[in-house]
């Protein structure tokens, strides 16, 4: 299968999220994914603010979706931007929520989301 652009990426995340669709749809119109995923990641941190654990997972599942498919840039903004907000999410959450959620959250994500906590704690140090 060929790998999708930011323009199918964009297609995607308008069906995949159409609670936010307007705000996409008005980036869209700029090209500016990041934009785009950074509409969607606070439209997760809102959820995680009111607890809609189960919404969260599917967003997560949907993103992901895109991420497998996507062409190296979506998979590098994804990674960036998107996984790097996990932990904004985490301290939203009880503890209690957050392991359920973490649970549902795909193994590659988990794996890159671990990756940058091992990062960021060695530019701390």
């Amino acid at each position: 299968m060929k790998k999708i652009n930011r323009i199918t990426a964009i297609e995607y995340m308008k069906v995949f999220f159409p609670s936010i669709r307007s705000e996409i749809t008005e980036l869209s119109v700029q090209n500016n994914f990041p934009g785009i995923m950074q509409i969607t990641i606070d439209n997760m941190k809102s959820l995680s603010q009111h607890s809609k654990i189960q919404k969260m997972s599917v967003s997560i599942r949907r993103m992901y979706w895109i991420y497998n498919n996507g062409n190296s840039y979506i998979r590098y903004i994804i990674e960036n931007l998107f996984v790097r907000s996990f932990e904004s999410w985490r301290k939203n959450l009880q503890p209690q929520q957050w392991k359920f959620l973490y649970q549902e959250i795909p193994s590659a994500f988990r794996e890159i989301h671990s990756l940058q906590i091992v990062q960021d704690q060695k530019l701390k140090n």
